[in-house]
């Protein structure tokens, strides 16, 4: 049975592992090399400690199935592992990034995806989601640099309003 909750610190290197590859799959060739580059096992290891506490997990027992990262009202990341995927894991952290966003006030969730990433432009335009068009997203890495990366902009009411 699939458990959400928040990251604890023992799910850190898991967290990591699970964003690590879902990560690489989702954007290695739809990203600047230098992003590639830069996004290594030490990354997700420093950004999965450091962001722990805007972590939420997927789990299945001990073991973590999926990865959702919030800040304010952006959807930062949703990950799900490969072993999960197809099992409804994304829905349900998707739906839970929703809730938490909204509760924290806010009435619009966004997020940014890379336009090679079909499959989960797809995924986020089944649940609701609306493309809202092209922008620049600065992606931090480790190093005290950002690396431009042109992606769509999606958003989502969290109002129940139907998308203008």
């Amino acid at each position: 049975m699939v458990t959400i909750r928040p990251a604890q610190p023992d799910d850190a290197p898991e967290v990591a592992a699970v964003w690590q590859a879902a990560w690489h799959d989702g954007h290695r060739g739809h990203v600047p090399d230098a992003l590639v580059e830069a996004r290594d096992g030490a990354y997700f290891a420093q950004r999965s400690r450091d962001l722990l506490d805007h972590v939420t997990v997927a789990v299945d027992g001990e073991r973590v199935l999926g990865v959702l990262i919030t800040s304010g009202d952006e959807l930062q990341q949703l990950m799900v592992s490969d072993a999960a995927r197809g099992r409804g894991v994304g829905g349900l952290l998707l739906a839970e990034a929703e809730r938490l966003v909204g509760a924290d006030g806010f009435s619009r969730i966004w997020l940014a995806v890379v336009p090679g990433n079909t499959t989960a432009r797809r995924f986020y335009e089944s649940h609701g989601w609306v493309d809202r068009g092209e922008e620049v997203y600065d992606a931090v890495t480790l190093q005290t640099t950002t690396v431009a990366v042109p992606v769509r902009r999606y958003v989502k009411d969290l109002t129940g309003r139907p998308p203008r």
